[in-house]
């Protein structure tokens, strides 16, 4: 086990929600929702303000408004976001080049180096959260550990504005005592089918063999087991590639004409499409996502001998995905499209090459 890193995670405090508030001073100290209030909105990200009502991201606008009467919805300024977040990177980029971006708001550092000479990782990470504070305007919580698991974990532990460390001769007592629902990597539904199996901590998981937990986990086995004894040799990886593309859409309201369907997957294509083409990224997976009107989920996916390279060649396998999908007689209120398993321009035959690279779709 890998015990000499010392890893920073930074995790932003309500993110885009502390953007608008920071922005608006008339929205501090009140519970604020990005996003939209309309009947089929959903909150992209709420202020803590809004958070003890029980409103989250992802939540359905009309469930927000019920929790929280005097909820503020903001519509998103993504590209504002985008920019803050360069900001907070440049900062990140003065006390290390290993840096791994999780989104725009989230990032793991390595600091092993010690690029500027401070006695501890703990004053690092001090450091690091009051320059975003005095450059931005925004607090920023960080998790310090020797592995990239423990320090995503201890980053959520003394949120907001806070940080605490995990070192190595807590880290496996620590794991013991925490929820398994906490891991990354155990969702929803696994921690639930843990929890029918009798793991509910960190404790529970660390007590089943190897053995016991492939039989009920697959290939998950080995993550499962290392976690819990709070084991994760993962390195920081600073040009980490991203690994999908995808767009979605809640519709105004369920849709079940085969057409207007057929409509909204290619338009989700159409701006996946642009993504792939401005980057260069064309991959070989395509992944349809559908949802009810009761909120039953369902995916189909195909993946190309090769890559998909044109747009029309999305909306082609876009549309037969979509068609392979039941009928929808009770309505889809959701349609997404999804791009991924990438391959390198510079690995594709040349008969494969995107025919109008670098020009506008």
């Amino acid at each position: 086990m890998v015990t000499d890193r010392k890893i920073i995670h930074i995790d932003m405090d309500a993110f885009y929600a502390s953007v608008e508030q920071r922005d608006d001073p008339s929205l501090r100290g009140r519970p604020v929702a990005v996003g939209y209030a309309a009947a089929r909105g959903v909150v992209a990200a709420a202020s803590y303000e809004a958070r003890q009502f029980g409103v989250r991201s992802a939540l359905p606008s009309v469930t927000a408004m019920r929790r929280c009467p005097d909820l503020v919805f903001v519509p998103p300024r993504f590209e504002v976001y985008r920019a803050v977040s360069r900001q907070i990177h440049e900062i990140f980029a003065r006390y290390t080049d290993l840096i791994q971006p999780l989104s725009l708001d989230e990032a793991y550092l390595d600091v092993t180096a010690n690029k500027r000479g401070l006695a501890t990782a703990w004053l690092t990470a001090k450091e690091i959260r009051a320059a975003i504070l005095a450059e931005t305007g925004l607090t920023a919580s960080a998790g310090i550990s020797y592995n990239k698991f423990l320090a995503k974990l201890a980053s959520d532990h003394r949120k907001p504005n806070g940080q605490f460390a995990v070192t190595p001769d807590m880290g496996e007592a620590w794991v013991d005592t925490l929820p398994v629902s906490r891991f990354h990597g155990v969702g929803p539904v696994t921690a639930e089918k843990m929890k029918r199996l009798g793991i509910e901590t960190g404790a529970d998981l660390r007590a089943k063999s190897l053995e016991f937990l492939q039989r009920h986990f697959g290939s998950s086995a080995g993550w499962y087991y290392a976690i819990a004894r709070g084991e994760d040799n993962r390195p920081v990886e600073p040009n980490r590639s991203r690994k999908s593309s995808g767009s979605e859409t809640t519709f105004d309201r369920d849709l079940t004409e085969p057409a207007e369907i057929e409509t909204g997957v290619l338009r989700m294509a159409d701006d996946v499409w642009r993504w792939c083409q401005s980057r260069q990224a064309f991959g070989r997976t395509v992944t349809v996502k559908v949802k009810y009107a009761d909120f039953q989920q369902i995916t189909r996916s195909r993946s190309q001998p090769g890559a998909v390279t044109t747009r029309d060649a999305l909306h082609r396998v876009s549309l037969e995905l979509i068609n392979s999908v039941p009928p929808a007689p009770k309505g889809i209120r959701l349609v997404g499209v999804t791009v991924s398993n990438f391959v390198q321009t510079e690995d594709m035959p040349e008969s494969e090459l995107p025919i109008f690279a670098g020009a506008a779709p």
